[in-house]
């Protein structure tokens, strides 16, 4: 998913250097004798100026028959314009692409497929939420390259006036300690009530889902049991303090609220932690971080992960050369530098000890571990349009039948991604 989804602030083993076998045999000069000119698009502030600048120098250098030409492209319009190459005789050579609209693309055909790089670009080491959703119908269309997703990120003056004197490692001491916080005029949380992308961690963590693949169909599943548990737990933890029922993350910012100093807790990527103390400098060093708590403390909860892969279009003009542009991002050197430079999750779990001098990054890396993306449905982000899902929180929180008002989201969901 496209990481604007996340606030902005969080937004692929060695640098492979690949030789004649790279997609088939070496990359040859272009028609006048030069390297060979290959396009990248990469979205914008997915990173910075300075790392692109190392990046381009270093891969250069190493491919010396390669001439990089990097476009930065805009979130806004973003899918008519991948859609449009990719059906295009003049495809860029490689896309970064959000990692929940690999489906989207790959549905509406021209990307390769790229399932006999996996094992070579050490694909059993991926993060989940980043390899799942860009394999569709059994191929690898998209690779990852970073990850982003949600921690608790805790106030910790509050927490030891509460007698909370280390971050809970399970659902039910999160629960627990939240209740303590949420006292004498502090609120234990601030859970807004239609924060969706909290309430699709829980629910995975209960071993439900958003949707299902049924054959060829799918379906929406917030009706199952597990679902239901997951939308459970969200009620009990959102009671723990004021958030309103019938709003998102978004409204208010949730970052406005806790810079208030009063909350002892939000769900959010760490990069909201730097925006908090902005608001309210006293703050800083104040905050603290944790993963988001699952049901045994052996490991985090299930979250969602956000992110990008990359793709390289059937029409690239240079496929080889593409291939190695990706290995190159996707490997262990480039991908050290980004995580570093962007405080970004690598894309494999191995590489999360590159960021464990960064609590906020630490934290999110080892939630990622458990990470998952929404349904791998080309019509998931139809759903996200209308989100019935948004609605059937408020309808729960609010005193609505559970069941009932999950069976209606459910077949809301269904009927759009059917059509």
């Amino acid at each position: 998913m496209p990481v604007q989804t996340l606030p902005r602030t969080v937004a692929l083993t060695a640098a492979v250097v690949l030789a004649a076998t790279a997609c088939g045999g070496p990359s040859s000069p272009d028609a006048s004798g030069g390297p060979e000119k290959v396009t990248v698009w990469l979205m914008k502030d997915s990173v910075t100026d300075s790392f692109l600048a190392r990046f381009r120098a270093g891969f250069e250098a190493e491919h010396q028959d390669v001439d990089l030409d990097i476009q930065i492209q805009e979130w806004d319009g973003i899918g008519e314009k991948v859609t449009a190459a990719l059906a295009s005789k003049d495809a860029p050579d490689v896309i970064e692409v959000g990692n929940t609209q690999v489906a989207q693309y790959a549905a509406s055909g021209g990307v390769r497929d790229l399932s006999d790089k996996v094992t070579e670009l050490g694909g059993a080491d991926w993060l989940p939420g980043l390899a799942e959703p860009g394999k569709v119908d059994g191929k690898q269309y998209g690779i990852p390259w970073y990850a982003a997703n949600r921690v608790v990120i805790y106030h910790r003056d509050l927490f030891a006036a509460a007698g909370v004197t280390a971050p809970p490692k399970t659902q039910a001491e999160w629960l627990a300690a939240t209740t303590k916080l949420n006292r004498g005029g502090k609120q234990g949380i601030y859970l807004p009530g239609q924060n969706w992308f909290a309430l699709s961690g829980f629910v995975w963590e209960e071993g439900g889902d958003l949707a299902v693949q049924d054959g060829t169909a799918w379906k929406g599943a917030l009706d199952t049991p597990q679902a239901l548990a997951g939308m459970d737990f969200y009620r009990r933890l959102q009671s723990l303090g004021k958030g309103p029922k019938d709003a998102d993350e978004a409204k208010p910012p949730q970052a406005e609220v806790f810079a208030k100093g009063d909350v002892a807790q939000i769900i959010a990527v760490p990069g909201g932690a730097r925006i908090v103390e902005e608001i309210n400098p006293a703050l800083k060093g104040k905050l603290g971080f944790f993963p988001v708590p699952g049901k045994t403390a052996d490991r985090p909860g299930a979250v969602f992960t956000g992110g990008s892969d990359l793709m390289v279009p059937e029409a690239s003009a240079h496929p080889e050369a593409a291939y190695r542009v990706v290995a190159a991002l996707a490997g262990e050197k480039w991908q050290t530098d980004m995580a570093r430079t962007m405080s970004y999750v690598p894309n494999r779990t191995s590489l999360a000890r590159v960021v464990q001098d960064d609590a906020g990054t630490a934290a999110m890396a080892a939630g990622a571990a458990q990470g998952r993306a929404t349904p791998n449905s080309p019509q998931w982000a139809a759903v996200e349009a209308t989100n019935p899902i948004k609605q059937y929180m408020t309808a729960v929180l609010t005193g609505s039948d559970p069941a009932s008002a999950a069976t209606t989201a459910s077949r809301s969901i269904t009927k759009t991604l059917g059509s």
